[in-house]
């Protein structure tokens, strides 16, 4: 059975929407940016990809904002688009039958931040913890439930960075077991100040304080990444359900495939290799029909060689064009896949591979064809979406032109 992807909803510190978006990640426009808030001073990591320009009072009803933060807020917009790119009024919405899957990994820190503001400053009488944990619960996948009457199969999938790709190809398997139509994707948001201590913790994000040093995949000078938020939902469909309503396709979602890596000091291989050879497998893809890599791209020369290894592996050295548009705006959390998704079915009907920003200097024994400086025009039919989650997740996804 056939999954196809009929609305995109993208909320991005490269744009809000397609329309903003889109423009930006061909430019390779930088997003990235002082931190910003809150009082950043005090850290020592100074630069995040945001959102700007995101105004909660204008895409939503004013009794939603207090029972939601930033995220959720987020989540709720681009679901908002992405069932109005794929022309599905309520009129049209099965409601038993239709579901929402997505994921999140970052999205309780400013609520139960200012969950515990509200301890420190009013007293406990203030503070549900029942209200705590139902607001978790209902944070974007909840939320896009009750908001739009899907009360078909909803789950919520973490795992950090690879989680979104996981969360889409969940509703692949729901398709294919017979629900019509189920939102996807995933978004993330923790830029408050205990949030954002979070995403720095565990040192792999970059300290530089310029915007064009700070997030380097695959060059010789990577040193960590820059974190940022958001992410895109997709509205994915039975083809035969898409067909007959006669709505444009991005592109069909193909192919599916996860490991874990083994623990370190084991002595065994990172399983990358394994998830993306299961992917091209579950699409019935040969890695000669792959026309584009979108890279998990993880700005760190040890996380970058491990990456280029398996692309080089299965693809051969430079045997396929692989390209980061991330490095203008940021790794997302589980919003990244997601939207790297987006771009990669975008790209594919537009027949163009964004460029990667900033990076210029890769290493010759990278052994990969990376896509740099500038767009590259080419015909695209088939496109591969890598993302690994901190603590070993890998996810491979493949996605295609419809009919092809």
């Amino acid at each position: 059975m056939t999954t196809l992807v009929t609305g995109i909803g993208v909320a991005a510190p490269g744009g809000l929407g397609v329309g903003e978006f889109w423009p930006a990640v061909l430019a390779g426009k930088s997003a990235i940016a002082p931190v910003r808030g809150f009082d950043g001073s005090g850290y020592s990591v100074r630069l995040a990809g945001q959102i700007r320009g995101f105004v909660p009072e204008r895409h939503l009803p004013n009794r939603l904002l207090p029972q939601t933060d930033r995220v959720t807020q987020l989540a709720l917009t681009a679901a908002e688009w992405a069932l109005a790119d794929a022309d599905i009024g309520r009129s049209l919405v099965t409601t038993d039958e239709m579901g929402v899957v997505l994921s999140n990994g970052q999205g309780g820190f400013e609520f139960t931040h200012r969950e515990f503001h509200k301890l420190w400053n009013d007293g406990p009488e203030e503070v549900s913890v029942y209200e705590s944990f139902a607001w978790f619960y209902a944070a974007n996948t909840g939320q896009i439930s009750i908001r739009h009457g899907l009360r078909g199969p909803c789950g919520v999938l973490v795992g950090e960075q690879a989680g979104g790709l996981d969360a889409i190809a969940s509703a692949r398997r729901y398709i294919r077991r017979g629900t019509p139509l189920v939102v996807s994707g995933g978004l993330d948001s923790a830029f408050d100040p205990w949030g954002f201590l979070s995403q720095t913790a565990h040192g792999r994000v970059s300290r530089a304080e310029e915007d064009w040093a700070a997030f380097l995949p695959f060059d010789r000078g990577a040193n960590g990444y820059v974190p940022g938020e958001g992410g895109a939902v997709l509205v994915l469909e039975d083809g035969t359900s898409a067909l007959d309503r006669g709505v444009p396709v991005y592109g069909e979602i193909a192919g599916y495939g996860a490991s874990f890596d083994p623990r370190p000091g084991s002595g065994r291989k990172p399983a990358l290799k394994r998830a993306l050879e299961r992917a091209l497998a579950d699409a019935a893809v040969e890695p000669r029909d792959v026309d584009v890599v979108f890279a998990d791209s993880a700005g760190r020369p040890d996380l970058d060689r491990i990456e280029a290894a398996a692309i080089s592996d299965v693809f051969g050295p430079q045997g396929v064009p692989v390209t980061a548009p991330k490095a203008a705006y940021g790794r997302l959390g589980a919003g990244g896949g997601p939207l790297d998704v987006a771009t990669a079915l975008l790209a594919v009907r537009e027949s163009v591979i964004p460029p990667t920003a900033h990076t210029l200097d890769v290493p010759e024994e990278y052994g990969i064809d990376l896509v740099t400086s500038a767009a590259r025009e080419k015909d695209l039919r088939t496109a591969v979406v890598l993302a690994r989650g901190y603590g070993g997740f890998n996810s491979a996804l493949v996605v295609r032109r419809f009919g092809y």
